[in-house]
């Protein structure tokens, strides 16, 4: 037998009857593949986990910015939920950009009709301009029909700040100040990703877990490629989550990934903006 024939055929062996972490993102498309939808897909893909999706809204956008959004239809979002639902064994939800508070309302349903064993929730709220994305009222709806749902969120201090109607920190006491408020959200952990923070050569993460507070502090790595590093991120988690790490476990690989994911981007140049980060750095 040809030695290709042979090896394609132990190869196939390998994967028969073997068992993939199913993972849902439910989130908006960026068609530029570096945040969003296309983000998710990678991280969770790179990460172990079979990645599916829920596109809440198209985008036009690239490294420089967003210039026009189409919201889903609410019975097409429906109907997407329903079909991966009814035939794949989700194991992990991440729900990143929805828009506004009917979508919320309709994936919020979703999920308590399937009850995903784990749900990551990126509150995309903020952009990095510090633009509000979600008006006053969907913020409440989003803290009401879809936090409670989740085992972690993962807020970048601008959108903890618009969830508790704070002052956004500009140092470390400002920012331990949030603590006691986001431990008092109805969900269950809370990432904080640290990343706003003016410091120079630090980018911590507190992962706030019950009366538990854990630091994953880093060096900060000096590159503009970092659209998308927020979806990758919660996405990245999602998966770890998914394939049965315990939480500090998977918030520790999730963020040894984002880590290594900018890095390797840092070295490429993609568009004339914010590059993307690098999801498959190890291959």
């Amino acid at each position: 037998m040809p030695h290709h024939i042979v090896k394609a055929q132990a190869v196939t062996e390998r994967y028969v009857n073997k068992q993939k972490p199913v993972v849902l993102t439910i989130a908006g498309s960026d068609c530029s593949g570096g945040a969003g939808i296309q983000a998710d897909i990678k991280a969770i893909s790179a990460t172990g986990g079979y990645a599916c999706s829920v596109i809440t809204a198209l985008t036009a956008q690239n490294t420089q910015g967003v210039s026009a959004v189409h919201p889903t239809p609410q019975a097409m979002i429906e109907a997407q939920l329903d079909a991966i639902f009814s035939d794949l064994a989700v194991t992990a939800v991440k729900v990143g950009m929805l828009g506004d508070s009917e979508t919320i309302g309709t994936v919020a349903s979703a999920l308590r009709k399937y009850k995903p064993a784990h749900l990551v929730v990126d509150p995309v709220m903020v952009t990095a301009n510090g633009d509000m994305l979600l008006v006053e009222d969907a913020v409440q709806c989003l803290r009401e029909e879809l936090l409670p749902l989740a085992d972690v969120i993962t807020p970048n201090l601008p959108e903890a700040a618009a969830l508790l109607g704070a002052t956004l920190p500009q140092k470390m006491t400002d920012v331990e100040s949030l603590f006691s408020g986001l431990g008092q959200l109805d969900c269950g952990a809370v990432l904080l990703k640290g990343g706003f923070l003016q410091q120079e050569d630090r980018s911590p993460d507190w992962l706030l877990n019950g009366d538990q507070v854990r630091c994953f502090d880093t060096p900060r790595i000096m590159t503009p490629n970092t659209h998308g590093t927020g979806c990758t991120l919660s996405a990245a988690l999602a998966s770890y989550l998914g394939q049965g790490f315990t939480m500090s476990d998977a918030t520790e690989r999730a963020k040894r990934y984002i880590d290594q994911a900018i890095l390797a981007g840092s070295r490429v140049r993609i568009g004339q903006g914010r590059g993307p980060v690098e999801h498959f750095f190890a291959l």
